[in-house]
This record gives structure tokens, sequence and C-alpha cells, in this order.
């Protein structure tokens, strides 16, 4: 049997990967400090452990004997967070990616590494987009050096079950279906012209499985569905009331994966429909 640890394991994506790996007949690890992620998403079959990865002697409780992958999803993503407490976001996304990486080379472990798309729209914007990018040379930097097989994944405003609804680092699709549940207007940041690349959790969880059954070395991969929509598009879908408030700082005029790499090396097409999901949310 196949054994896998998740970092982030009960956050949003961290939690349908260790669906996807238990599905696999793996058993799985998961790592997470319980700071945005949920205790509820803890799935049967899975051993949790409440872990801090950017403390010292981190580790020191965990068995990383016959690991076969290591999937680092543990971040505090969100580009506004990032602007109001910049350590916080930098010490989670660099120093907890380097412990990440330091235990991988010990024990000689594949690293499949969440990344950000926030890389082409500026990474000087937000200590977000910054930290993560450095996550993605220190991939590089321990492939290079220490010959260890590193997968970067690139998401593209990933949506879907388990995602956030509330707090500060909510995503905009889970924001928007707490609203509509609540017959809440839907609120838009903004003219709601910006343009994003929506992209399905499972879509994303197939491409981090699929870099698991390779080696590579530093390989970036851009994992988004190809199509975007503006934000007003995606209101006018829930077919519901709006609200308009202010744009925020950092925020991109658009996203849009265009790459076609994943498709190439990994044969990731992702197939899962924006337009449908709202559908089946507002009937």
């Amino acid at each position: 049997m196949k054994k896998a640890i998740v970092t982030g394991g009960v956050g949003f994506i961290g939690t349908n990967l260790i669906k996807r790996l238990l599905s696999e007949g793996y058993k799985v690890i998961s790592i997470d400090n319980y700071s945005t992620g949920k205790i509820e998403n803890e799935q049967e079959g899975c051993v949790y452990y409440n872990v801090d990865i950017t403390i010292p002697n981190w580790n020191k409780s965990i068995s990383f004997k016959d690991i076969d992958v290591i999937f680092h999803m543990a971040a505090l993503a969100r580009i506004q967070p990032s602007l109001k407490r910049p350590l916080e976001s930098i010490n989670a996304n660099v120093n907890g990616t380097l412990n990440i990486l330091e235990i991988a080379k010990n024990y000689n472990i594949p690293v499949v590494y969440a990344g950000s798309s926030s890389f082409h729209h500026g990474l000087y914007e937000s200590p977000y987009a910054w930290s993560k990018y450095v996550g993605e040379q220190a991939c590089e930097l321990y492939s290079k050096v220490f010959n260890l097989n590193t997968s970067i994944c690139r998401f593209y405003n990933v949506y879907g079950p388990h995602q956030l609804e509330e707090g500060e680092y909510s995503t905009v699709l889970g924001i928007f279906e707490r609203q509509y549940r609540n017959n809440e207007p839907l609120t838009i940041t903004g003219t709601g012209e910006q343009r994003r690349d929506f992209t399905y959790v499972d879509d994303i969880v197939d491409g981090l499985f699929k870099c698991s059954q390779h080696d590579f070395r530093a390989e970036i991969f851009e994992l988004g569905r190809g199509k975007n929509f503006s934000i007003n598009e995606i209101v006018d879908l829930f077919n519901t009331k709006r609200k308009y408030i202010p744009a925020r700082k950092g925020e991109y005029p658009f996203t849009l994966c265009t790459d076609t790499k994943a498709k190439e090396l990994i044969d990731w097409v992702p197939n899962k429909n924006l337009k449908d999901y709202i559908k089946k949310l507002i009937k």
C-alpha cells in the first residue's frame, strides 16, 4: 500500500485530495495546524496531526519512513490577509515550505507543491504572491542541489466542495454560495469586470495526483480550466440580487490559463464546467 502525506489536510484542496488518495488505496497522513482548515473536514481512514510546520521540532511525533509522496498544500492563501499580516504569510508559505523540503530531502520523498497563478500578476504586488513564488524557487533549489523530485502546480481560482465560505480566506464562489443560500445580494468588488479562470477542485486534485505518478525536477504545471468569466457574468448565472463594494488592493484584472504542458506531460484535461456547477446550486 502506498503512503502519502498531505499538508493542509483539513483545508479546502487538501480535504478533496485526501478523498481521492483514500479512494486510490493510499494510506494517508494529514499535517495541519487547523488555523483555516476545519475539523469537520477530517475523513475516515486518514491519520490527522495537529502540527504547525513552521515551528522547531514540528516533525518529532511523525514518522516519515516509507512515505511515497508529500503533497504540500499548507499555506496562508489570499492576497488581502497577506497585505494586513505580511510576516505571518511569509512565515507560513516560505518557512513552512522549506521545512517540508528539508524533511523530504532527508527521507528522499518526492514533493508536489501547491503553487499559485498569482505568479503571472505581479510577484511584488502582495506578500502572498511573492511567498508562493519563493516556495517554487525552493523546490527548484532542492531539485537541482539535492536531486529531489518536485512538481509545482499553479492553481487558478479553485472552487467546489469544502471551499471556505466565511472569513478573510474564503473563496469568491464560496462567498457567493453562502450569500445565495441566505438570500443576500452577491457582493461584487469594483466594477465586476475582472475576469477569473475558475477551476473545479476535482480537476485540480486530478492534476496533483497525476504529477505524483511521475519523477519531475521542479517541473511547473499550470492547472487552470482555460476559460474565464467576469465576476458580473458569474452573478448573472446565479440570477439574483447584487451589490457593488469598493475594489480591493492587489486584485488582478484577469486570470486565464493558456499553458498546455499539463496535457502534454501528464495527460491532464480539466472537464468540469462552472456553468453546470452553478445550475445545480440554484435548482
